[in-house]
């Protein structure tokens, strides 16, 4: 890597795990007024067994302090972070460079990343010719606000998944977000790792919705972010597409949101962007957007 003197890079390991996390909650301080991050999304993303700390992961160090990092996610996905002090030394420069070179070691030929749109990293990834691809967007539905209820049809119900429902939410996910997403489908024990093993995971987080029959057609997952408390996110929230039209995921998101408020967060959110289409869907029910985020992208 081309660094400015006195600078170093390396691989880091799991030991490094407070000192990634304190470069990349800077960086959301500074970038988006907040810090969003938690120290379980890196622990989940790591403990994929897909993910490989030495060709994945670059940090680069000022004496002993980590100063930046870069790793390789997945499915061509990279991120970075870089100390708002150490800015315009051509750290994200180099790192890119490295995400480059990492991405096409492992046989990808896109890198795409998102960044807080009009940040500095937006404006770097521009410059360095990385196209925008889609806008997402971060909404919340305000403290004390609820969204419409929305009646399950006969015979369908709403639970807690258990251990058999892994692998048709597994399925439900994959299939509904790779109707939009161009990716390869995310490996079954991959899913586990940022799921219902992530750090602080709790049965009761994973919703599933059945049909008649007792089958798994819907799901949403519940992070309970903050310590303490401020936010019920949801994420991956998914139909089967046969089921679609009959409000099941309006109905999990109810659920979703009911389910983060008896468990102690005051608000609840989740993201969605240009690809899906479902913006308009959560405004109507009351959720309003608090952030904008770009995801640009770089063929290799």
């Amino acid at each position: 890597m081309d660094l400015p003197a006195g600078l170093t890079a390396a691989p880091y390991t799991a030991d490094d795990l407070d000192a990634v996390f304190a470069v990349a909650a800077a960086q959301q301080q500074h970038d988006i007024g907040r810090v969003d991050v938690e120290t379980a999304d890196f622990e989940a993303d790591w403990q994929r067994p897909s993910f490989d700390f030495a060709t994945m992961t670059m940090g680069v160090h000022d004496g002993d302090t980590l100063v930046a990092f870069g790793e390789l996610i997945g499915a061509g996905r990279g991120e970075a972070g870089v100390l708002p002090a150490y800015r315009r030394r051509g750290l994200g420069t180099a790192l890119a460079r490295w995400l480059e070179d990492a991405a096409r070691a492992q046989g990808y030929t896109e890198l795409r990343g998102p960044v807080p749109e009009g940040s500095d990293g937006d404006r770097l990834l521009e410059k360095l010719g990385y196209d925008l691809r889609w806008t997402s967007w971060v909404l919340q539905l305000p403290e004390g606000a609820t969204v419409p209820h929305r009646d399950l049809p006969p015979g369908y119900a709403i639970r807690a998944a258990t251990q058999d429902d892994y692998g048709a939410v597994w399925n439900v996910v994959e299939d509904a977000f790779l109707e939009w997403s161009l990716r390869e489908r995310e490996p079954f024990e991959d899913f586990l790792a940022v799921t219902v093993r992530r750090p602080g995971h709790e049965p009761w987080m994973l919703r599933v919705v059945t049909d008649p029959a007792g089958e798994v057609v819907g799901t949403a997952m519940l992070v309970m972010a903050g310590d303490p408390v401020e936010e019920g996110y949801v994420e991956r929230l998914a139909v089967r597409k046969d089921q679609r039209g009959q409000g099941l995921a309006q109905a999990l998101l109810v659920d979703a949101f009911e389910q983060g408020r008896a468990h102690g967060a005051p608000r609840s959110g989740l993201s969605t962007d240009s690809r899906t289409g479902a913006l308009g869907l959560y405004e109507k029910v009351g959720m309003v957007v608090t952030q904008n985020w770009v995801n640009r992208a770089v063929h290799l």
